[in-house]
């Protein structure tokens, strides 16, 4: 029933301006621009991405939003000069090297906005 229906994922961020600024000035993400009801949106690959305003901000300790990638050593490589920070994990079942971590039939890198929200890079294997 929803299969063509497109997609907004929704995240909180307690500071609009900050968060503007990272996920414009490391991300790279163009604005979409400012809604009525005070969520800023991102256009990204036919998907939504909306920042909203929350006072608490985030309280998730789940992965928020993956974006999926062709080559995640070459992403990681160009957010990191961007100044994004990575996450590093040795849990198990879930370990990374040099922040990858092989899930089944992808791989996998963490970090976080400035927000709190738990991001993500994924590149298949298949």
């Amino acid at each position: 029933m929803l299969t063509d229906a497109p997609v907004t994922t929704m995240l909180p961020v307690k500071d609009l301006a900050r968060a503007r600024r990272f996920y414009e000035g490391k991300l790279g993400l163009k604005p979409a621009g400012l809604k009525p009801d005070g969520k800023f949106t991102y256009d990204c690959a036919g998907a939504t991405l909306a920042l909203f305003p929350k006072e608490g901000g985030t309280k998730a300790d789940h992965t928020a939003v993956s974006f999926r990638v062709q080559d995640i050593a070459a992403s990681i490589t160009a957010l990191k000069q961007a100044g994004v920070v990575f996450e590093d994990y040795d849990f198990p079942g879930l370990k990374t090297v040099e922040h990858v971590c092989v899930l089944g039939a992808e791989k996998a890198a963490w970090f976080l906005d400035t927000e709190g929200n738990i991001l993500c890079l994924h590149e298949d294997l298949a």
